[in-house]
């Protein structure tokens, strides 16, 4: 054999050995990498403490990297918060009823939508016609959730928070005034109170608003029941016009006397405007 040929064979037995080698060491890696990938999973798997940490280690980093990338910190449960639900998610009944007041009071479906959802679902419990309630919240706020007069009215129904302290009780207290649902059901409660302490629908209202004991509401529950007839019929399929929604005028007025059945009432607003509770 040529010196040329005795080095080719030299480089393959070397170039042979060290594949080999390689493929060895590789192997065993492999091999303990495997038995250690089984000792971890058997290791979480007895101790779930131990897999809840690392998660939450692994979660928090994962954040952080998140946070440093866009610029803020990152919360996925953000929409657990939200007050919005798919209009298209609704009843055909319901859907109506959200998109023609989204459209009327130039609010967004989605938040609109939950409101009508909730209404219906309250109604029911209470045997209360959930086109009422959507009804007084229209003439109460324009659906604005934050609303609040100079005399303690709060939110979307414009509930006297002061004097219906008792009924946030089971919400955490009188900040739950400013949560849309919460404020929808105080509402319907101190409106149900009402209804049933008056006799009538449109009596009750005339409680409601504070003016039960004078001889005029200042339009108030013709104002709630022209809405409630208009809501009704677009939750029949019946095309209705959208008639401009007058503005909310929130209470300005001092509180009246007392009423037995929902404590203390305000009276009614000066005249032109709209009174709430």
């Amino acid at each position: 054999m040529t010196a040329l040929g005795k080095a080719a064979s030299g480089l393959r037995t070397f170039t042979s050995d060290v594949a080999q080698g390689f493929f060895e060491i590789t192997h065993n890696g492999f091999a303990v990498v495997g038995l250690a990938v089984v000792f971890a999973v058997l290791t979480l798997t007895a101790r779930p403490d131990l897999r809840q940490a690392g998660e939450g280690q692994l979660m928090s980093w994962l954040r952080a990297r998140q946070a440093q990338a866009l610029g803020m910190v990152p919360e996925l449960d953000a929409i657990d918060r939200a007050t919005a639900l798919n209009p298209k998610d609704l009843p055909k009944q319901q859907a109506a009823v959200a998109y023609w007041l989204s459209k009327k009071y130039r609010v967004a479906p989605e938040p609109i939508s939950a409101l009508v959802a909730e209404a219906y679902e309250t109604g029911s419990r209470t045997k209360m016609d959930p086109t009422l309630i959507l009804a007084v919240m229209a003439v109460e706020s324009g659906f604005n959730p934050f609303a609040q007069s100079t005399v303690g009215a709060q939110g979307l129904m414009q509930v006297m928070t002061g004097v219906h302290s008792d009924k946030y009780e089971n919400f955490g207290g009188k900040l739950a005034a400013f949560d849309p649902v919460t404020n929808l059901r105080v509402g319907v409660n101190v409106l149900q109170e009402c209804i049933q302490r008056a006799g009538s629908v449109q009596a009750g209202l005339k409680f409601y608003v504070g003016a039960a004991n004078l001889t005029d509401d200042g339009g108030y529950a013709d104002k709630v029941m022209a809405e409630h007839e208009r809501l009704r019929l677009v939750a029949s399929g019946r095309m209705v016009p959208l008639v401009p929604p007058a503005a909310p005028a929130l209470r300005t007025s001092a509180p009246g006397p007392a009423l037995p059945a929902v404590k203390e009432e305000a009276a009614r607003p000066v005249a032109g405007a709209e009174p709430t509770i």
